[in-house]
């Protein structure tokens, strides 16, 4: 079985992340599979090894990659085309249509839970698709709410390279920030924007440091609200015991360095971050945003509480910093809970399956439309 993969993400991420480890683990298993990626992007430095086409479109309607693409796929033969983002379903949704007889089945990661985009092009390049792999099953629920077809939409949870997590060597916080021996750390881990929720976890903070004295918060990752967070903590006065790291290309071991992760998401599709903590024995306090709830297992892997609401976040965080032997067993019970549940091995062999129920007529593809032209890109 050949699949080709299609992500037009310049930058690094976990939808990303995910890619690679499809790909990798497909051609693992024995079968074919190459990358259409970003010329520029992350993604196709990091595949080495790997079958990788250079192609992103210049917009969502870019007819020029389209045909492009449509190229590719003629040329590659593959079985299967798996887009990972909406601009590379929609360049994927064009090069079927321009092209006659290119019938070959089209498939869609979802890993986002935000609502479908309503304008004409959007629900055009949707209505192409011969099945969408959701990465939970909130994600599920909400595309068939907004009325894409039940019977062509299958949840996937997302994996990670548990072993691989496990065993990293651990990074000492204390040492590297300079903060107080024994100081409790809470961790974060994502990029930094407005859905990740953040400036809840700040605004936490001091709550928790009444209680707490000691504690350290340490967010890691980058993005556009670096500067308002900033601020943030400094209107506070909590620049002592909150700090912004950056990007760092060594996570898992610096997870291991928190006692305590906090996934403080408003919307979060499912979370690989929070799945990499519990893979190194983290207790998590997560909020009940999209799939965070199917990861996190309330009271046995950790807390759940309601999106925007920093006063529960600061209660839950609290009450694990002050009560180790919970924080401990909610920590075994979340590596278990990640190995079991959402290792890589178990996603790729998933969606393999998907593939083949496709190819077997289980699922009859669509036949592809003529597009309709674009009212404004969606996803």
């Amino acid at each position: 079985m050949f699949s080709l993969h299609l992500d037009t993400a310049v930058s690094w991420r976990g939808g990303q992340n995910q890619v690679l480890l499809t790909v990798r683990g497909l051609c693992g298993r024995g079968d074919r599979a190459a990358l259409v990626a970003h010329p520029d992007g992350e993604l196709r430095r990091r595949a080495e090894g790997l079958e990788v086409v250079p192609l992103a479109p210049r917009s969502e309607v870019d007819l020029r990659a389209a045909w492009r693409l449509s190229r590719v796929i003629r040329t590659l033969a593959p079985d299967i085309v798996h887009a990972h983002d909406p601009h590379a379903l929609a360049m994927a949704a064009l090069a079927r249509s321009l092209s006659r007889g290119l019938s070959v089945p089209l498939v869609a990661a979802r890993r986002v839970d935000f609502h479908l985009s309503r304008n004409a092009f959007s629900r055009w390049k949707y209505q192409q698709l011969d099945m969408m792999i959701a990465a939970s099953e909130a994600i599920r629920r909400m595309m068939i709410g907004d009325g894409f077809p039940a019977d062509r939409i299958v949840t996937v949870h997302e994996g990670i390279e548990v072993a691989r997590v496990a065993d990293a060597p651990p990074v000492d916080l204390h040492k590297t920030l300079w903060l107080p021996a024994g100081a409790p750390i809470v961790g974060h881990v994502g990029a930094l924007v407005a859905h990740k929720g953040q400036r809840h976890l700040i605004e936490a903070a001091p709550l928790v440091l009444r209680q707490v004295p000691d504690a350290r918060f340490v967010i890691v990752g980058e993005g556009e609200l670096r500067e308002s967070l900033e601020r943030q903590i400094h209107h506070l006065g909590i620049d002592t015991h909150v700090f912004l790291t950056g990007f760092r290309p060594d996570v898992p071991g610096v997870l291991k360095g928190f006692d305590l992760f906090v996934m403080c998401s408003t919307t979060e599709g499912l979370g690989t971050s929070v799945l990499d903590a519990m893979a190194c024995g983290l207790a998590v306090v997560g909020t009940n945003a999209g799939g965070i709830p199917e990861s996190v297992a309330d009271g046995e892997t950790g807390l759940i509480v309601s999106t925007h609401d920093h006063r529960a976040l600061a209660a839950a965080i609290v009450r694990l910093l002050q009560d180790s032997a919970l924080r401990a067993r909610m920590g075994a019970a979340g590596r278990a809970r990640a190995g079991q549940r959402f290792s890589v091995e178990r996603m790729v062999a998933e969606t393999a399956d998907v593939y083949r129920q496709l190819l077997s007529g289980r699922v009859a593809p669509r036949a592809p439309s003529p597009p309709r032209p674009a009212d404004s890109p969606g996803l």
